[in-house]
């Protein structure tokens, strides 16, 4: 019996990870030329190996050249090769590897791995939720904490956690280090569908800022929104949020 997709996302996202480890071990760059190379080629492979094992399969990358016409296909991979570019190139942990299967517009299949702590996260195993943290835990962008989320977290008296990518963030939620990700700054298809997927398999909560279902292999491919919670926490979260207006 072949690969299922389970398999191949989860071995494609943990090579991937060890191709960005052994590239930033060799030291002979850093920073931006350090993200921009790790990029580079943890795409290559992941491009290469998903048109070789999935060949009638379409194919969203962030570091590649969109193709309009996967929008007419059921299935397509959605992967990002160095989700946490800028913690990538300072040494950190908190950066990820997307690699995930939409099938009709619906986050099927994902496995986030998260290198720098030595782990891979799928939809294919589940991890059993913690109890929620007290206080609640919410994260937030180490660089732009989210105005709405900052709001919502004062009312729920909620701690903030600052940290790196979506993927860590997302997984941070279905780890247990937090209970709450309410982003709402923007984001692109291949920054969440994975996690997405890895995080409705755990039984989180998993909807738009507004509680709306989020829908895939879209012709635009920016995303606004994205909540990731605690079942039991996701209705308070919603109501707060629709309450946030700027200024």
């Amino acid at each position: 019996m072949g690969e299922t997709d389970e398999q191949l996302a989860e071995r494609l996202a943990t090579a991937a990870g060890a191709i960005l480890l052994d590239l930033r071990a060799r030291g002979d760059l850093e920073g931006k030329a350090l993200g921009q190379a790790g990029d580079e080629q943890a795409n290559a492979m992941l491009c290469r190996e998903i048109r070789t094992a999935r060949p009638a399969d379409a194919l969203l990358s962030e570091e590649e050249k969109d193709n309009p016409l996967r929008c007419g296909q059921s299935r397509v991979w959605i992967v990002d090769p160095l989700d946490g570019t800028r913690e990538y190139g300072e040494g950190r942990d908190d950066w990820a590897v997307h690699v995930a299967l939409a099938v009709d517009g619906v986050a099927a299949v994902g496995a986030v791995a998260l290198p720098g702590l030595g782990i891979t996260l799928t939809s294919a195993a589940p991890v059993a939720l913690h109890a929620a943290n007290q206080p609640l835990r919410m994260l937030v962008s180490r660089t732009r904490p989210a105005a709405e989320a900052v709001f919502v977290a004062e009312r729920l008296g909620a701690e903030l956690l600052a940290m790196g990518s979506a993927g860590a963030k997302a997984m941070a939620v279905v780890r247990g280090e937090a209970d709450v990700y309410l982003h709402t700054g923007g984001q692109y298809e291949w920054d969440n569908c994975a996690p997405v997927a890895v995080a409705q398999a755990a039984g989180l909560h998993v909807s738009r800022a507004d509680g709306s279902p989020i829908r895939y292999n879209n012709p635009d491919t920016y995303l606004p929104d994205l909540l990731i919670c605690r079942q039991e926490l996701a209705e308070e979260v919603l109501r707060l949020a629709a309450q946030y207006s700027p200024g």
